[in-house]
């Protein structure tokens, strides 16, 4: 079993940044190898990808963040973090770490992972 805990959320004015991290604890040893992402979901919208990455590095991005997010992957600490910069009050979600085995381009499908953190909420005021 691999368990999720994300920190760094907070408040924020548009055009600041954020820094989310992922931490992950249990079979850690697996996140080496998994595709990990960050998923959002704001009031009465469906949960939507931001940024996912996977074992050998590659990522993905949505639209909505690329040029503005950064996805990265520290397998020593175990963890997974999301610099968010420019940031826009739209940003403003919960923010959810996620990780599985994946293949192909990392995923932002949020059906494809099965491991899931709590969240944390990232506010952003104009």
């Amino acid at each position: 079993q691999v368990q999720l805990v994300e920190s760094g959320g907070g408040s924020v004015q548009a055009g600041g940044s954020l820094r989310l991290s992922c931490t992950a604890f249990g079979y850690t040893y697996s996140t080496h190898y998994m595709t990990m992402g960050w998923f959002r979901q704001a009031p009465g919208k469906e949960r939507e990808g931001v940024a996912a990455i996977d074992s050998d590095g590659s990522t993905n991005y949505a639209d909505s963040v690329k040029g503005r997010f950064t996805i990265s992957k520290d397998n020593a600490k175990n963890t997974l973090n999301l610099q968010m910069n420019s940031l826009k009050p739209e940003d403003t979600a919960m923010y959810y770490c996620a990780a599985d085995w994946t293949s192909g381009s990392p995923p932002l499908y949020s059906s494809t992972y099965n491991y899931w953190g709590q969240g944390t909420q990232v506010t952003v005021s104009s």
